[in-house]
């Protein structure tokens, strides 16, 4: 029986991502041809490069490549023209402008970071060709701005025009996945037939982090989405912030009622006929205003108790009333945002937006000095030897630097790009040395160009295949021809371009494993240390920060430890708790400083300044316990503070809210310390 070889085959949608890409590129590639480019293939090139199953993605990259391309451009003008006299000295402010170029991508973690990261390499890709050559430097970035615009031009209209794909059906179905994540935990809390368990708690907790990250990065690009979707960005950035604040909340109730049931041996009545009641109204929480489950609440806390359960009553009574109110902001937003879509007129809502996200400084400036060493050394090797294609690996090497320095180690990814580069030296060749001689009109490069082109974009839409297809269309035949003149290319210059690819290739991928590349667990507690960093500066802080961007912080650490950390040996789960319990450690700390002056003020002082030096210490050196001395300092507080005269002195609420975060602070703090001295608290 003769084996045939399956065919692979494509959903209709990477059919059509495919055809609009390459449609878009023969555009770009006519119009620049039109234009008298001498190099219209780098517009093809951009078109491939800007391109996105969402039309909305492809909006706000084209844009900010555009930017990020001027940007360039600009730093190449002022550099090569007055270094050209000294090519060690422009080799290396070349290298310096890429690096800071992606010190600061590596800081802004939207996809607006991609104008600095562009940025960095554009100024390679134009400067490094020109430094033998400065006085056509003008018209080379001037040329390349054009190719580059016209790319950007033709694939922002042919995917916002032709079958669009709005941002909308990922956008909502990410807000609706997130409120049912968000349920999913508060309904395990709640439940009472004793189905619950830890392990499907751990899940909802990791779920719902991960929800929130990927929403708040993927709802960057709405205000550039077709529909009428780009209307609604800023009710679903306040939606995203108020479903974080949740979080602390969710995890809040679940310590409190664990912390009820041990005391007790048992939750009492009132409590489970509470939780019950809002189990219901979490079926329908527009049926029932959320004001009408206040008075429960608020008799909860009220009830006769010892001092201790009296204290965790508050706080309880105090965390649910904070997430029914959360929870009802988050569906009417969730309404708000479905009339948007039918044309209603927004109102407007300030969100924290990205700004709030984790960012490592130590690491975005290493891996900035990393991508400054490989293209020094390639720049050494390349001036040393006077080689004519040198220019190419110094390229190559920014380039990839650049591309994946996200990573915790970028250099298997820089292997593998390598390794399908190589595979498409063949299809290369065939184009360069032997097709693209024998173009004599447009129609014929558009039915030599297909094959090939179709058939990598539909790789492109798949992610499990999108950086092998990338690799090979991008740094390998599309790249290959942007870089050749295809009239008059022979096989030793394509030979000594592919050879310069694979050395940059290569050089990159040696030193960044050897400086940048660190393991999964270095990063993870880089990450731990961050939370305990900013938990120090919190707890030193003279005043309660101005808004809730601690808990988007750290909902996104604990999103980036979840994919750092194996599950094989039980970490991931006792790493993220120990997170939770840090999310909920801040906002107690956030809630005294608020009360601060309603609570004792000595007393207060010394808790916080003692938990500020723990902290501290904590993100500087190995993990250490609480101090012992802290418990009777906070029990002392919460004791004074359950004696004032709240109602009198200040408002009900007020006094509450301090009762919980200081509870808080002794259930996070000391989980296995015993409770209060009892007595009887009217």
């Amino acid at each position: 029986m003769t084996f045939v070889p399956a065919l692979p085959r494509f959903t209709r949608g990477e059919f059509v991502f495919s055809l609009k890409s390459f449609g878009a590129a023969m555009l770009a590639m006519y119009c620049a041809s039109r234009a008298g480019l001498p190099r219209p293939f780098w517009a093809l090139l951009t078109a491939y490069v800007v391109a996105n199953p969402l039309a909305g993605a492809v909006r706000s990259k084209a844009i900010y490549r555009f930017l990020g391309t001027l940007l360039g451009c600009t730093a190449t003008l002022l550099l090569v023209p007055a270094l050209s006299s000294a090519p060690e000295l422009l080799t290396l402010a070349l290298a310096l402008w890429v690096g800071t170029c992606l010190f600061f991508s590596l800081l802004d973690r939207s996809p607006a970071s991609y104008v600095f990261m562009l940025a960095g390499y554009t100024a390679a890709l134009i400067g490094f060709p020109s430094v033998e050559t400065p006085q056509t430097l003008f018209d080379t970035a001037t040329l390349r701005v054009e190719e580059i615009w016209i790319g950007i031009v033709c694939a922002t209209l042919v995917h916002s025009i032709v079958l669009p794909q709005s941002l909308a059906p990922s956008v909502l179905g990410l807000l609706d996945n997130t409120l049912r994540d968000a349920r999913r935990w508060l309904a395990d809390l709640l439940r009472l037939d004793g189905q619950g368990n830890g392990q499907s708690l751990d899940l909802d907790r990791r779920r719902l982090a991960a929800d929130i990250t990927q929403l708040r990065l993927l709802s960057t690009h709405v205000p550039f989405d077709t529909t009428h979707l780009r209307w609604t960005a800023g009710a679903i950035g306040a939606m995203q912030d108020r479903v974080a604040a949740l979080t602390p909340l969710l995890s809040a109730v679940e310590d409190r009622l664990q912390a009820l049931e041990q005391d007790a041996g048992a939750l009492p009545a009132d409590v489970t006929a509470l939780l019950a009641r809002i189990g219901t109204w979490l079926q329908a929480p527009h049926a029932t205003p959320p004001a009408l489950l206040r008075p429960a609440i608020d008799a909860l806390a009220d009830a006769p108790a010892s001092d201790w359960q009296h204290a965790l009553r508050i706080a309880l009574a105090c965390r649910l009333g904070e997430l029914v109110d959360g929870w009802a902001a988050c569906t009417a937003l969730r309404q708000e945002i479905d009339a948007g879509l039918k044309g209603a007129a927004p109102a407007r809502h300030q969100a924290l937006g990205h700004r709030v996200l984790h960012r490592d400084v130590g690491m975005a400036l290493w891996s900035g000095t990393a991508a400054v060493l490989v293209v020094c050394l390639c720049s050494a090797f390349w001036i040393l030897t006077g080689w004519p294609s040198g220019a190419v690996a110094t390229m190559m090497s920014a380039v990839l630097c650049c591309f994946f320095a996200t990573m915790d180690d970028p250099a298997p990814a820089i292997n593998a790009f390598l390794k399908f580069t190589l595979w498409s030296i063949p299809l290369s060749a065939l184009y360069v040395l032997v097709l693209m001689p024998l173009v004599q009109d447009f129609g014929m490069l558009v039915l030599i160009c297909a094959p090939a082109f179709l058939v990598l974009g539909c790789y492109m839409a798949r992610p499990a295949t999108f950086l092998a297809a990338m690799a090979m269309l991008m740094g390998g035949l599309g790249g290959t021809l942007a870089m050749h003149d295809t009239g008059n290319a022979d096989i030793v210059g394509f030979l000594n371009a592919t050879l310069a690819q694979t050395l940059g290739a290569v050089a990159a991928a040696r030193v960044t494993g050897l400086m940048r590349s660190v393991g999964t667990d270095w990063s993870a507690r880089r990450i731990q240390r961050a939370i305990w960093r900013e938990l120090g500066e919190m707890a030193a802080a003279p005043r309660a920060p101005q808004d809730d961007g601690y808990t988007v912080r750290v909902l996104d650490r604990i999103g980036l430890l979840a994919l750092r950390i194996t599950t094989a040996d039980g970490r991931k789960d006792a790493t993220t708790n120990d997170a939770l319990r840090d999310l909920r450690v801040g906002k107690d700390i956030v809630t005294l400083q608020q009360a601060r002056a309603h609570l004792p003020a000595s007393a207060t002082a010394q808790l916080l300044g003692g938990i500020a030096g723990f902290f501290d210490a904590r993100s500087r050196g190995p993990a250490k316990p609480v101090p012992a001395a802290l418990l009777p300092v906070l029990d002392d507080t919460l004791q004074a503070t359950l004696a004032a005269p709240h109602p009198a002195s200040h408002p009900a609420s007020e006094w509450r809210a301090a009762v919980a975060a200081l509870v808080g602070l002794r259930r996070n703090l000391f989980p296995g310390a015993q409770p209060l001295a009892q007595g009887a608290t009217p």
